[in-house]
This record gives C-alpha cells, sequence and structure tokens, in this order.
C-alpha cells in the first residue's frame, strides 16, 4: 500500500462512515478493487480512529455539556443510557472477534451485508417525524443495533439511526444518540485490535496519510449528513446499499 492507496481509503471511509453505506463494507470492496491486501484489520482500525476524531469535533458541545452537567439526574440517566447501549457491541466484539475479522476478507458475505443495509434504510422512510423521548429500553435497543453492525456491510449509523427513528425518536436524536455511542465503541475496538497486533506492516507515514484524511473528509461528511437528516431523504442511501450489494455480488 502506498500513500495513494492510504488517501483514497482514508477518503472512501470519511464518506462512508457517516453517511448510511457501511464504512467497513465499502473498505473490503475498496481494496478489492485497488489489489491491496494487508493482512487483518489494523488499517481499518487506524481510520476509524480518524473519523472518531471527527466525531469529537463535531459532537463536543454536546460531550461538553454532559461533562460539566454530570450532577444533573437526567444528564447521569443519559449517560447510562450511552453506557447501557455501549454493552452489546462488547459481547459481541469479544465473544466473535476472531469469526468478524474473517468476514473482513469475504467481499460476497460483505454484499449480502450491504443488502441488508439497503432494505433497514429504505424501511426507514416510514417512522420519520415522530418525537418520542430516550428511553434505556430504547437505547438498548439502538445498543443492539450497534452490536449488529460490526459485521463489515452492516452500516453502523444506518442501523442505530434507523432504530432510533423506528423506536420514535426525532431524527436528530436518533443521530445524536447514535453517533455519541460510536465514541466508546470505536474506541473500544481500536484498543482490542491494538492488543493483537504483534507487527505492523505499513509505515507510519502511510498510515498518518489514512488517518488525516479520514479525520478531514469524516468531518465534512458527518456536518452535511446532519443537515441531510432535516430534509427526510435518509432513506435514499437505502437505495444506493442494495444496488451496490446486488452489484458487489456479482464482483
Amino acid at each position: 500500500m502506498d500513500f495513494l492507496d492510504a488517501l483514497i481509503l482514508g477518503i472512501l471511509q470519511g464518506i462512508t462512515e457517516f453517511l448510511p453505506v457501511s464504512s467497513s463494507g465499502h473498505l473490503v470492496l475498496g481494496q478489492k478493487l485497488l489489489g491491496i491486501n494487508v493482512p487483518g484489520n489494523a488499517f481499518e482500525v487506524i481510520l476509524h480512529i480518524g473519523t472518531l476524531m471527527s466525531i469529537l469535533v463535531v459532537f463536543w458541545p454536546d460531550i461538553h455539556r454532559l461533562l460539566s452537567d454530570i450532577k444533573d439526574y437526567n444528564t447521569r440517566t443519559y449517560i447510562f443510557t450511552l453506557l447501557l447501549g455501549t454493552t452489546p457491541a462488547i459481547i459481541v466484539g469479544l465473544s466473535l472477534k476472531d469469526q468478524i475479522a474473517l468476514m473482513f476478507d469475504n467481499a460476497h458475505s460483505v454484499a449480502l451485508a450491504l443488502i441488508v443495509t439497503g432494505i433497514i434504510l429504505i424501511s426507514s422512510k416510514w417512522f420519520l417525524n415522530k418525537k418520542s423521548d430516550l428511553t434505556l429500553v430504547k437505547g438498548f435497543s439502538i445498543g443492539l443495533a450497534q452490536a449488529l453492525a460490526i459485521i463489515p456491510g452492516i452500516s453502523r449509523s444506518g442501523a442505530t439511526i434507523c432504530t432510533g427513528l423506528m423506536m420514535g425518536l426525532s431524527a436528530e436524536e436518533a443521530a445524536r444518540f447514535s453517533f455519541l455511542l460510536a465514541i466508546p465503541a470505536i474506541t473500544g475496538a481500536g484498543i482490542l485490535t491494538a492488543m493483537d497486533i504483534d507487527q505492523i506492516s505499513l509505515g507510519m507515514d502511510v498510515m498518518a496519510v489514512g488517518l488525516l484524511s479520514s479525520f478531514l473528509v469524516g468531518w465534512a461528511a458527518l456536518k452535511w449528513l446532519l443537515n441531510l437528516l432535516k430534509t427526510g431523504k435518509f432513506h435514499w442511501f437505502g437505495v444506493y446499499c442494495l444496488l451496490l450489494g446486488i452489484i458487489a455480488a456479482w464482483i
């Protein structure tokens, strides 16, 4: 992998991490099309760290408010809901780590998962414009969707936001909870993967290119998605995922 490959994959990660089209699925297909074969998923984790930085920047006002108002009962309840929603991904990530790693090398399983993502996203069209409150049950249900999205090809943002919409949350609240929920999930996945890495086959300069490009592009993509959610056109990403999955199945 050279600088150009890292830049392309970083841009691809930045765009697809937040748009509900599965960044992991696109990375698997992107590496196949570019003829790149990087053992394991260490580079994918580097790119996810870049987009994690994007979340921290965009949602810093929310994070700061949660930390500043920690003594408030509603704030503590919200934080507990985030922690509760994180537990399914922890359990699935630890118990099925090896099986999930194998899926990153299987383009056809990614294609099937993209088709599933497409169906989920299209179905969200019928659950917009509701404004119920977030509860522990709803937060845990969104966490279950995040655990499912560990499978490459299942969009994390798509699965979690759609679940929030289906449970009656507004698009704004569903997105807010989804991306705040991503912070411990991505951090934990990075730490878990780092513990298993004996040696890194890529140079630090190549990884830096991937990290920086995924951060900058991810920042722009996240801001754009948050504005797009207000228009009610979220489900159109499902059409894209459905078509891509069908095409990828024939590659």
